[in-house]
């Protein structure tokens, strides 16, 4: 179906405002998965925080030049879907990595946008394979933990050992007596 020229100029911002907001930004190609599970797909996307959007490749390419991104137009090659990610950059990548290796055919990841950079395939695979930002905080949270751990066990160490040199001090004397 046509687009008029007022259709394309809000497409244009829109898809600029997206990729301008979006943490992450992930270019794939869909052809000849089936209607239904694109749509689980866009749930999930939704329940992470991130959205999917079907753009032009043209509107795609002018909106990333006018805010600065070069390098897209290589992937701009075919049916591509966009995938914004709003609030995580690594939950969007991982989604659809792991949509790809459950339909196993039809889904391609082509390219992607990190921090006003373009990024390959293996780039957004890299993406995916790190740990969700939960883990991530649990981590740096667990490796502030440790050393006081360590204090309190070197603390309790010297009572303990004090304890003990009290103790065979007291044996001595009871075996003085």
């Amino acid at each position: 179906m046509p687009t008029t020229k007022a259709q394309k100029a809000v497409m244009l911002e829109e898809v600029k405002e997206k990729m301008s907001s979006a943490q992450v930004t992930i270019l794939a190609d869909f052809r000849g998965v089936p209607v239904a599970k694109i749509t689980d797909l866009r749930a999930r996307m939704r329940k992470a925080g991130s959205e999917m959007k079907v753009a032009k490749n043209t509107i795609a390419g002018i909106a990333a030049k006018e805010i600065g991104i070069e390098g897209l137009d290589p992937y701009l090659e075919g049916p591509t879907v966009f995938a914004f990610g709003i609030e995580d950059p690594v939950s969007p990548a991982k989604i659809l990595s792991d949509f790809a290796k459950e339909i196993k055919q039809g889904v391609e990841i082509k390219a992607g946008i990190l921090e006003g950079k373009v990024i390959d395939a293996n780039g957004v695979k890299a993406l995916a394979d790190l740990p969700s930002r939960e883990v991530l905080l649990a981590k740096v949270l667990g490796g502030m933990q440790a050393p006081m751990y360590g204090f309190a066990g070197v603390l309790a160490a010297n009572l303990r050992n004090l304890v003990y040199v009290v103790d065979q001090v007291r044996q001595q004397k009871e075996a003085q007596a």
